[in-house]
C-alpha cells in the first residue's frame, strides 16, 4: 500500500543541500506543503539538545536524513575521524529521537561505500556484509551502515518504521564543484573549464584511471527516495543506481569531449584510485517501489555541465 505524503508533517535534513534541493522540488510536485529544513546556522544535527528542539519545532510524521559530511577520496583520507564520527552521531541520535518522538517514518540514507572492497559486481544487497569496505573510504562507509544496524534493531524491538537506502554516486545541477570537498565528476569538469581558459593542453587526474563506477543522476535519486517513502515499508537495505557502469578513464574522456577540452589527461598514479569496480544489482529497488533509472549518462552530463557553465562566476 502507498503511504500518503501530501498530507504529512516532513522534516528533511540537508534539505538545502545538492540532493536536498532536489528532493524537496519532488515533494512539492506531489503537492507536500508541512516541509521542515532545519539550517546548519540553526541546528548543530551532531548535539543532541539541538535536534530535540528541532523535534520540538518541527513535530515532523516523517523524516528523511539526507544531512551528511561527504566529499572525494582527498576529502576521506584528510578527515577521517570528522566523517566517522560526524556523520554517525548525527544519524543514530536522529533516529533515536525519532522512535521518542514517535515519527511515523525515517528514512536514511546510506552509501555505497558501505559495500566491501572487493565486492562482487554486480553488488548485491546481500553481500554488505561480507567484507571490509575500501579503506580510502571506510570510516564514512561504516558510520553509515551502522544506520542499517540501528534500523534493524528499532524495527525489531519497537516496532519503529525506517527504512536503508543505498545511492550509488550522483551528480547534476548544483552539485559541489569545491576543489577541496568534490567527487569526481564535478571535479574533472572543473578541471577542464580551467585548464580550457588558462590555455593549458593538460589536466592531472588521480589514480591510474582504471576503477569503474556507477553514476546515478540526482533527480532520479530525489524520485527513488520519494517512492521508496510512499512505499517502502521494511529495513531492508535497497540500492539505488542505474546497473550500469564506467571506467574514470571513459568517464574523464566524455568529459572532455562534452566540455570542448582537447588536451592530454594525464593520471597521478601516485594517488590512489579507491575501490576498484562499482556497479549495483539495483532489481530490489524495481521490485519493492518501482523505481528505475530515466536518465541517460551523457544527457545528465550535459544538463550537469550547462549548469556549472552558467553559475560558475558565482562558484569561483
Amino acid at each position: 500500500m502507498s503511504y500518503e505524503l501530501r498530507a504529512k508533517r516532513i522534516l528533511v535534513t540537508g534539505g538545502a543541500g545538492f540532493l536536498g534541493s532536489h528532493l524537496i522540488g519532488r515533494l512539492k510536485e506531489r503537492e507536500c506543503k508541512n516541509i521542515f529544513i532545519p539550517t546548519i546556522d540553526k541546528f548543530d544535527l551532531r548535539e543532541k539538545a539541538d535536534i530535540i528542539r528541532m523535534y520540538e519545532e518541527a513535530r515532523p510524521e516523517v523524516v528523511i536524513h539526507l544531512a551528511a559530511k561527504v566529499g572525494g577520496i582527498g576529502s576521506n583520507l584528510k578527515y577521517p575521524g570528522e566523517f566517522f564520527y560526524d556523520n554517525l552521531i548525527m544519524g543514530v541520535q536522529l533516529m533515536e529521537y525519532a522512535r521518542k518522538y514517535n515519527v511515523d517514518k525515517f528514512v536514511t540514507i546510506g552509501t555505497i561505500c558501505a559495500y566491501p572492497k572487493f565486492t562482487k559486481v554486480p553488488f548485491k544487497e546481500v553481500d554488505l556484509w561480507n567484507g571490509y569496505p575500501e579503506e580510502t573510504n571506510a570510516p564514512y562507509g561504516l558510520a553509515k551502515k551502522m544506520l542499517l544496524v540501528q534500523s534493524q534493531a528499532y524495527r525489531m524491538q519497537y516496532g519503529f518504521n525506517s527504512i536503508f537506502l543505498l545511492p550509488v554516486n550522483m551528480y547534476g545541477p548544483g552539485d559541489n564543484f569545491n576543489p577541496e570537498s568534490s567527487h569526481v565528476i564535478p571535479a574533472i569538469i572543473r578541471k577542464c573549464f580551467e585548464a580550457k581558459d588558462s590555455g593549458q593542453d593538460e589536466i592531472v587526474l588521480w589514480g591510474s584511471g582504471k576503477p569503474t563506477r556507477e553514476f546515478l543522476y540526482v533527480e532520479d535519486c530525489a524520485e527513488a527516495i520519494c517512492l521508496a517513502t510512499e512505499k517502502l515499508d521494511k529495513s531492508d537495505p535497497v540500492n539505488i543506481g542505474t546497473g550500469s557502469e564506467i571506467s574514470i578513464s571513459n568517464l574523464a574522456k566524455l568529459i572532455a569531449r562534452l566540455t570542448g577540452f582537447k588536451g592530454k589527461i594525464i593520471w597521478d598514479k601516485a594517488k590512489p584510485d579507491g575501490q576498484p569496480r562499482r556497479r549495483l544489482d539495483t532489481s530490489r529497488a524495481l521490485r519493492e517501489f518501482g523505481f528505475k533509472a530515466k536518465t541517460g549518462f551523457e544527457d545528465g552530463l550535459k544538463k550537469t555541465i550547462d549548469w556549472y557553465r552558467e553559475n560558475r562566476p558565482k562558484l569561483l
